[in-house]
């Protein structure tokens, strides 16, 4: 879900613009706490409120919430997540519309609100985008929709990705490549094991290596485009986090590991897992429904040019 926050000084041209949907068939009002469904009559009531706060420029709060075309919510499910969404940021106690909106493919709601409290507070607008996104993220998780994730630890999805998302129906490719390696490696997988599984998903992978043969870092190939484990998810997905992960799913008892090698037999895993990598990666692309580029800057170099 997207939320498209505004702040203006004229609630008559955003009230004529919402209902003027309505007036065409392509709106409803949801929910509101005032006396008249006129414009004039509505706008008369948001600005008496308002002169309780006369220095106040912008008093007019006007925002969209959009859901990607997979999801939708039933009238009264839309109504509670917009009234949450407004005391979430702030409007507990303030004049307000909710309107739905149709002309879209893409279900959406406006609200129209006074900044103006009944008590004469304003609502703050402190850093209010940063919280929107922080409320958007939970309310998706309540609510069951698609989660576009955007945040410093995962890096999922650009701007771009979730309004191509919003406009197409789509699911944005990494949020899809999140899903599947999420899933994988849920289960007890060794490394060979998790390629394979990836394989089966039509997801290749790439590797970064040092001059001693040490990989340092993963790549994940889908659909045609390369993504950096990091840029995938940066909490989870870099190499340092992924191979932890599938090693101490697969550790056993130290009192039974004791005198084993079971250390050396990682390392002895991990270069067989390069090679098996390496060999599969031609026949993995010819056996893909998609064509996957080159990756150029992230395949392991046989004689790598030592730095000067």
């Amino acid at each position: 879900m997207i939320a498209k926050q505004g702040k203006g000084k004229d609630f008559f041209h955003v009230l004529k613009y919402n209902q003027g949907k309505v007036k065409k068939g392509f709106g409803v009002v949801l929910e509101t706490n005032l006396a008249s469904d006129k414009v004039v009559m509505q706008t008369k009531e948001f600005n008496v409120v308002r002169q309780l706060r006369p220095n106040l420029s912008k008093a007019v709060y006007h925002t969209s919430l959009s859901l990607p075309y997979t999801d939708s919510l039933s009238d009264k499910g839309f109504t509670d997540l917009a009234r949450e969404y407004l005391e979430g940021m702030g409007f507990d106690d303030n004049q307000y519309i909710i309107y739905k909106h149709t002309d879209q493919d893409h279900a959406h709601v406006h609200i129209v609100a006074n900044r103006v409290k009944f008590s004469g507070d304003v609502v703050s607008d402190s850093q209010d985008y940063k919280r929107s996104e922080a409320l958007v993220r939970k309310l998706e998780l309540k609510y069951n929709l698609t989660v576009l994730e955007k945040n410093k630890e995962s890096n999922v999805l650009s701007k771009g990705e979730i309004e191509k998302c919003l406009r197409t129906g789509e699911v944005p490719e990494r949020l899809e490549l999140q899903r599947i390696i999420n899933e994988i490696i849920k289960h007890n997988l060794s490394i060979f094991e998790f390629e394979k599984k990836l394989k089966e998903k039509k997801v290749n992978i790439k590797l970064n290596a040092s001059l001693e043969g040490k990989i340092s870092g993963i790549s994940f190939e889908y659909k045609g485009k390369t993504y950096k484990g990091s840029h995938v998810n940066r909490n989870n997905l870099s190499w340092n986090k992924l191979k932890t992960k599938l090693y101490e799913q697969n550790r056993i008892d130290p009192v039974i590991l004791k005198n084993t090698g079971r250390i050396k037999e990682n390392q002895r895993e991990t270069t067989r897992f390069v090679q098996s990598v390496n060999r599969n990666s031609q026949s993995f692309n010819q056996e893909s429904t998609h064509t996957f580029k080159e990756n150029r800057g992230n395949e392991i170099k046989k004689n790598p040019r030592p730095r000067r």
